[in-house]
């Protein structure tokens, strides 16, 4: 699914909200050891980059060479392109070695894995018996009741029918998605738990987001514009001052976080 965020890298890496720092240190809290830790589906590197002070090495992959181009570049972190489809020996070679890894995570992507595979690859690389994967996502963004009252039309009706089914594990907060692990130490499931970030935003920023969606692509490749001129002043005007004063945007985030006791777990 990479090539459905190639052309609007730079604007996914401008407009996609960061992680908040109670985040990682939630994750980090509950990972014995900080030794090396494995981001998938890194993309321009925002989970890698903050893991990096916490864990001694990061590698970040990505199938997606333009994404992993913007990625920041930090001592630690090692960005590596994969194939989509990589072999338990490729893993072995290129990425990491059997239980070596302490901490495997997914931000915003899980939803579009061959999940059985790379659940087979996790456990693999995973030490043992406190190896951690981590994968959260977050939803669609809150700001007021104007606001959203334009927003959730637009996003069930107009944009819906472009959305790959994959969104809708997405949309039920990863509470459905397939996760065979074990509740780490300390907690009695693996979540989802709930997290916030905050973004400062325009309305002209606020579009953008929108036109950096794998939904708005599809539907420009369709030749369908989701932003027509009605849809901006529907927006213009429940943003008010014309769209130029910064708003607070949420956005919620859900982790599904658990443990490999072994192979089989």
């Amino acid at each position: 699914m990479a090539e459905l965020f190639i052309k609007q890298a730079k604007q996914y890496l401008v407009t996609r909200p960061t992680y908040p720092q109670q985040l990682f240190q939630f994750i980090a809290s509950n990972t014995p050891c900080h030794d090396l830790a494995w981001d998938v589906a890194t993309g321009s590197g925002q989970a890698a980059t903050s893991i990096a002070p916490i864990y001694n090495k990061v590698i970040g992959t990505d199938t997606s060479p333009k994404q992993l181009e913007l990625a920041p570049k930090l001592p630690n972190v090692e960005y590596k392109c994969t194939p989509a489809n990589i072999s338990m020996d490729y893993l072995d070679s290129h990425i990491a070695a059997k239980s070596t890894v302490d901490l495997v995570t997914i931000a915003q992507a899980l939803h579009w894995f061959d999940n059985p595979s790379f659940y087979q690859q996790v456990k693999h690389v995973l030490k043992k018996p406190h190896g951690v994967i981590a994968a959260w996502c977050y939803t669609v963004p809150q700001v007021n009741a104007s606001i959203d009252a334009v927003f959730k039309p637009f996003y069930t009706v107009d944009s819906g029918p472009f959305w790959d089914p994959a969104r809708k594990k997405v949309d039920n907060e990863y509470r459905t998605i397939d996760f065979p692990f074990e509740p780490v130490d300390g907690l009695d499931h693996t979540g989802p738990f709930e997290f916030k970030t905050e973004k400062l935003m325009n309305l002209s920023e606020y579009l953008m987001y929108i036109r950096s969606w794998s939904s708005y692509q599809t539907a420009k490749d369709k030749g369908v514009e989701l932003l027509n001129d009605g849809v901006v002043e529907e927006f213009t005007r429940a943003w008010g001052e014309d769209g130029t004063q910064s708003k607070t945007v949420v956005f919620p985030i859900y982790l599904r976080i658990g443990k490999v006791v072994s192979l089989d777990s």
